[in-house]
């Protein structure tokens, strides 16, 4: 055998050597199990004509990431945009050292979704609300645009982390600065429209964790996107997570509360559980 077909062979072996490295140290999961975590999503159309929700799980030994994104829009922009999110994250949090600085993670994440967004669907309509967790150590790191909730739900209780980017929310912050008046307050408090998300020029604001949540362990940390939480009570959302099952026939029995709805006019609807060991 000659000299430079041996080093092609062995250039060959070595990148091949390289890729599953890379596919160990951080690998694709829609469901199931692993060290330290369990986690399930699901979702459902409801009444729409096209879904419009995605979600991503990136695991590796000792941490997991999970996004969630509600797209926006009319005809298939929203499906496309809520892709794209999910396709970002996951590819950034492929390489392992993006779950070391969580903040700058996140920023890049969706500041390039956001770019992608824009460059992919010039001429259509298409955004996308998103919110992204990354669990380490037993701590929760997060981050948010729009109106896909986060809660976590410990002893029963399922507890809201982000608060929304909604124009009711928006008054409620400028009135505790002072920035606005009572009155004025009060006359947006019923404005849910949104007022921020992935897939606009003038995207900046990012809702971030002050300081990560402390978790015990046992907990359930939920993504749920709008759908998910109108019309379904909070309290049938913690039985669900706290009923018999692993966390994907928990997310499954949340999706049937929606389906259970089907005759109204329902939106799609998405939900990823994660249990912290």
């Amino acid at each position: 055998m000659s000299t430079p077909l041996l080093v092609m062979i062995l250039l060959g072996i070595l990148a091949a050597c390289l890729i599953l490295l890379r596919a160990g140290m951080g690998r694709r999961l829609k469901k199931g199990a692993w060290q330290g975590f369990e986690a399930g999503a699901c979702k459902t159309i409801g009444s729409r004509q096209i879904q419009g929700d995605a979600y991503g799980i990136v695991q590796n030994e000792d941490s997991v990431m999970a996004v969630l994104a509600g797209g926006m829009g009319n005809g298939y922009g929203a499906k496309a945009a809520s892709r794209i999110v999910v396709e970002v994250f996951e590819d950034m949090f492929q390489d392992r050292n993006a779950f070391y600085n969580p903040q700058y993670s996140f920023r890049r994440a969706f500041h390039a979704a956001n770019k992608k967004i824009l460059d992919h669907l010039d001429g259509e309509r298409g955004a996308a609300s998103v919110t992204a967790v990354m669990i380490k150590n037993r701590k929760l790191y997060y981050a948010s645009v729009g109106n896909v909730k986060l809660a976590v739900c410990r002893n029963g209780e399922l507890v809201p982390i982000t608060s929304g980017h909604t124009i009711s929310m928006l008054a409620r912050q400028k009135y505790r600065e002072g920035k606005l008046t009572r009155q004025s307050a009060l006359s947006l408090l019923e404005q849910y429209r949104l007022y921020n998300y992935v897939g606009q020029d003038g995207f900046r604001d990012i809702e971030f964790f002050d300081t990560p949540v402390a978790l015990c362990g046992g907990e359930y940390v939920a993504l749920l996107s709008n759908g998910m939480c109108e019309g379904v009570s909070w309290r049938k959302l913690e039985e669900c997570l706290e009923g018999e099952g692993s966390c994907q026939e928990k997310a499954l029995r949340m999706v049937e509360l929606v389906n259970g709805r089907i005759e109204e006019d329902v939106d799609n609807a998405s939900v990823v559980v994660v249990k912290v060991g």
